[in-house]
């Protein structure tokens, strides 16, 4: 796939997935400027592990409700954070990390959320997912988020050839134009769950089908 390809397969897909729904999180920051919060963004992409959007964004208003910034969570009891994010998944080992993480960033960063992504993986339970999400999402900053779904179709499409999510990353740094790093995750995860699926996707309504390899695809529709 050349860089030429590229462009024009990221354009094509910016037509096809409007309408369809982005992930809350990208949504949420997008429609107000407020929310460009780097410590709100930091706690949603935790609340978001293994919940779906619209149980992250239901637990994220009303933990946010209780308390908006970093010093209103640390003094947030486990137990009334527990209460308000339920019932996204883990929720309780989720509200003692939220509890941590506030401490620690008050303690060791002086209440500000870190901007780079080497600081942020220093943090107790911030993964490279979520330290690009507080990068790119909460400082409008270089960096690339890369969750299961860019992962999964940038191999498919033949793009890159790697092996975990934190490979792709490493590797679209290298490859992808940087004018797509900010937007390639909220493009991909709205194409991914809506039309190249994890198993049997629907080539059938790709408006890309002709550049994608189907690497690993078995069966499609």
């Amino acid at each position: 796939m050349t860089s030429a390809e590229i462009h024009k397969i990221l354009s094509i897909l910016k037509k096809q997935v409007r309408g369809l729904d982005v992930p809350w999180l990208e949504n949420m920051v997008n429609q107000n400027h407020q929310n460009r919060d780097p410590f709100k963004v930091l706690i949603s992409c935790i609340l978001s592990l293994r919940t779906k959007d619209k149980t992250t964004g239901e637990a994220s208003e009303r933990l946010f409700h209780m308390a908006p910034d970093v010093i209103s969570m640390s003094k947030l009891p486990v137990k009334k954070i527990e209460k308000a994010i339920y019932p996204v998944g883990f929720y309780r080992v989720k509200a003692e990390r939220i509890h941590a993480l506030s401490r620690e960033i008050i303690d060791r960063y002086d209440s500000k959320v870190p901007d780079e992504i080497d600081d942020l993986l220093k943090l107790k339970g911030v993964g490279r997912k979520t330290a690009n999400l507080v990068v790119t999402l909460g400082y409008e900053k270089p960096g690339i988020c890369v969750d299961i779904h860019v992962h999964r179709i940038t191999n498919r499409w033949g793009y890159v050839k790697t092996g975990s999510p934190d490979q792709t990353e490493l590797a679209l740094r290298k490859k992808l134009p940087s004018r797509y790093w900010l937007e390639i995750n909220g493009l991909l995860v709205a194409f991914g769950q809506n039309i190249c699926k994890p198993v049997s996707p629907f080539c059938s309504k790709c408006s890309i089908e002709h550049f994608c390899s189907k690497k690993g695809v078995q069966k499609y529709r």
